[in-house]
């Protein structure tokens, strides 16, 4: 059994109208990204403590060592 094909237009996919062309306004990717200045540090934490940031950065989907870090930058600017 030969199973016939139906062409379709790519008629569908073109916009219908008018069109209006949008100047680029976005900045270039090199502007968008900022590096933290960050050190790379030994820290020796509780279980219990850990497993807390786990729990929640999985909980908010995000990394449980970014979560840390804004806690201790928080502290610092405290003083």
């Amino acid at each position: 059994m030969i199973k016939k094909t139906r062409k379709t237009s790519n008629s569908e996919d073109m916009p219908i109208g008018k069109l209006t062309r949008v100047p680029n306004f976005l900045p270039p990717p090199s502007e968008l990204v900022f590096p933290d200045d960050t050190v790379k540090v030994t820290l020796a934490l509780t279980k219990s403590s850990l497993d807390f940031f786990k729990r929640e950065a999985k909980k908010h989907k995000t990394k449980y060592q970014k979560m840390i870090r804004e806690v201790v930058d928080r502290y610092a600017k405290q003083f």
